[in-house]
């Protein structure tokens, strides 16, 4: 187990270089970014903690992908499989639940672990087949796959929302709701196999505004109960909850574009920063996303027509 965190340290390193970055002076400035952003996020904001528990969580989805997590089926005992998950979760969340007690936030600490563990059990199988219904069935796939993999956390973000209710915390009311969104975006981290992309008898625009809405109209099938029970909860937010649906929505489509704009690869170091960089300042999406759009055209062109 050792040997394989060894590795990832390895890999890890090597891709920095790759991209010019001395590892250790990586290291360093995403040491100081991260103090830097998340002092100024707590100073700027009073949803600072929901947006960091939903960057942390966003962070930890990254490593849910179903073939990964097959893979680490095959390499290791189920014990140590299940170790790998949460120490790779924990190991993420570290930095993040430390600066959550350093602020004194320490119910969204505990939160934090508690979802941490909790995506990591929810990527393994107990050994039965149990096939969960989904009504995303007609445009496939990663509304059908995704929402299988991850029905726990959207069930948990339910619950919270209940939750938010009857103790009268409207705030956590919206982390659940951004949650939800958190999940989806997971959904599109991982390129899918060429012939599936092939398969789309139209042009790279069709295929792209085909994309993005099925993606909006599933991802608010999954948020519609929580914005039924918030809006009549509060009645008065409804117009704060239109701005983090509309927010969610135009984050989505940024995820959807800079995974085409770096098809057939993954979504690229680059990119990363970019949409950290919009999260940080969210009017820099009117730049980005035209751009990733046109990046994502050119990709699909040799395999549209």
């Amino acid at each position: 187990m050792a040997e394989y965190f060894k590795l990832q340290l390895k890999i890890t390193s090597r891709t920095l270089d790759d991209y010019g970055i001395n590892p250790y002076a990586g290291i360093l400035l995403l040491i100081a970014g991260f103090a830097g952003f998340s002092s100024y996020l707590f100073y700027k904001t009073e949803f600072a903690p929901y947006i960091y528990v939903f960057s942390a969580l966003s962070l930890i989805s990254r490593l849910n992908d179903t073939k990964r997590v097959d893979f680490l089926k095959t390499v290791f005992s189920f014990t140590h499989f299940l170790r790998v998950r949460i120490i790779e979760n924990l190991i993420i969340a570290f930095p993040f639940i430390l600066f959550l007690i350093l602020r004194s936030f320490y119910i969204f600490s505990v939160g934090l672990l508690f979802l941490s563990f909790l995506m990591a059990l929810t990527s393994f199988s107990t050994g039965y087949n149990i096939t969960i219904p989904t009504p995303f069935s007609r445009h496939p796939f990663e509304f059908t796959v995704g929402f299988r993999n991850t029905f726990l956390i959207v069930i948990v973000a339910y619950i919270l929302t209940v939750i938010a209710i009857s103790v009268d915390n409207y705030n956590l009311g919206i982390f659940s709701f951004l949650l939800i969104f958190l999940t989806t975006y997971s959904y599109y981290f991982k390129s899918e196999n060429e012939f599936f992309v092939w398969s789309f008898s139209m042009d790279a625009q069709g295929f792209l505004l085909q994309k993005i809405k099925t993606a909006i109209l599933y991802s608010t099938i999954l948020c519609l109960p929580v914005i039924i029970a918030l809006s009549i909860y509060k009645i008065e937010n409804s117009g704060l909850l239109l701005i983090f649906l509309l927010t969610g929505y135009a984050f989505l489509i940024t995820i959807i574009l800079a995974k085409y704009s770096a098809y057939p690869n993954e979504i690229s170091f680059i990119h990363g920063i970019l949409i950290a960089l919009s999260v940080y300042f969210p009017p820099l999406l009117i730049i980005v996303i035209p751009i990733f759009f046109k990046q994502s055209v050119k990709r699909l062109y040799n395999y549209l027509i």
